[in-house]
């Protein structure tokens, strides 16, 4: 049962086996990806003071949540098409029966939702884990694919794919009948989101669509919302033909409904966040021998030290010893995978005290 151990190591075992329901288990989460900052109280609140109505009554359906979504992004409603998250959106495209190609390491779910044989990896070269899109496009020409995909910035490396680069991209795999699908799911935290969204390039590229899990940014990531984002209405209505009629609950339509009112508050939410990213980054250079990749997202992709023991141990050893969980890159799809780690980035004082109990793993692993 939850919550019901016979030792340190078997509640190691099964919550490094589980995919949620972390809050109830009293350790510090830096394996998920959150923004602590937002939502504001006020909307619990209104939660609270709506709870009969939200669990009681029917939730209204797509046509209306891709309203309340263009209203909340400033996007005409036909563009727009809602998921319960975005992994219900990556699993009907993946079932088109087109071939995906898609950079790697990244987001798996990808790769996974697809058919086995219709996955074409194409790796990033370590020590850069940059997207050369050139090389990339004439793999996807080469391979005949369909959907190309680039999550930017990139899950786990954290790395943007600058902009201008994606518009080439577009322009080359357009001549092919290949859509490209930018997750956009983590630009919130860029430095410079606003001249790096594809958001507003949607009536020159008709092969583009952008998909965008609002668990992120938006820190409701139990709430289960996602969107895409194309002004190929072909590609939208195949995409809606495979979503239930109520695919989306009343807690996440309440949500739409409000988001537009803290919209300040979004903004500054994700502020903080950087800030707090910007400080994480600063404080894991200091371990020594440790490499950090500058990050775009609200998290930071590490390669530990070689005298530091491989990233599954150091991922243990976190948790066992300090009551502190991150992800290890072990399983993902690039060379010694298990030396690299992402690590969320939660509060400034949460951070430093990953960073102390990290650096004293490692240090102690050198000795």
């Amino acid at each position: 049962m939850i919550n019901q151990y016979s030792t340190a190591q078997e509640r190691y075992d099964y919550i490094s086996s589980q995919h949620g329901g972390y809050w109830r288990h009293d350790f510090i989460d830096h394996n998920y990806l959150y923004n602590l900052y937002f939502p504001p109280e006020e909307f619990f609140n209104h939660l609270t003071g709506h709870i009969h109505q939200l669990v009681l009554n029917y939730p209204i359906a797509q046509k209306d949540l891709a309203g309340l979504v263009g209203d909340l992004i400033d996007q005409p409603p036909e563009r727009v098409v809602v998921g319960n998250g975005a992994a219900e959106l990556i699993k009907i495209i993946a079932g088109m029966g087109r071939k995906l190609i898609v950079p790697v390491p990244s987001f798996n779910e990808y790769a996974n939702a697809a058919p086995v044989g219709s996955v074409v990896e194409f790796a990033l070269a370590a020590p850069s884990f940059q997207l050369d899109v050139d090389k990339f496009a004439d793999e996807a020409i080469r391979c005949q694919a369909g959907l190309a995909v680039v999550v930017s910035p990139n899950n786990p490396t954290s790395l943007l794919v600058p902009k201008v680069e994606l518009i080439r991209l577009l322009k080359k795999l357009a001549e092919h009948n290949c859509m490209l699908i930018v997750d956009e799911s983590f630009i919130d935290f860029a430095a410079n989101r606003d001249q790096e969204t594809l958001a507003t390039e949607l009536d020159s590229y008709p092969n583009l669509a952008i998909f965008k899990s609002m668990s992120k940014a938006y820190g409701i990531c139990g709430i289960r919302i996602g969107y895409m984002l194309t002004a190929n209405a072909d590609f939208a209505d195949q995409v809606r033909q495979g979503l239930h009629i109520w695919n989306i609950n009343g807690f996440a339509e309440e949500f739409l409904r409000l988001a537009p009112q803290y919209r300040r508050e979004f903004s500054e939410s994700c502020d903080k966040v950087k800030a707090d990213r910007d400080d994480f980054y600063e404080q894991l250079q200091t371990i020594p021998g440790m490499t950090v990749y500058r990050p775009d997202a609200n998290y930071i992709f590490c390669r530990l030290p070689d005298h530091a023991a491989s990233g599954p141990q150091v991922t243990k050893a976190l948790f066992m010893e300090h009551n502190i969980y991150i992800k290890h890159c072990q399983g993902k799809t690039m060379e010694e995978s298990d030396r690299y780690l992402r690590i969320a980035s939660r509060t400034r004082a949460e951070n430093r005290r990953l960073v102390k109990a990290l650096s004293d793993i490692i240090d102690r692993e050198g000795k």
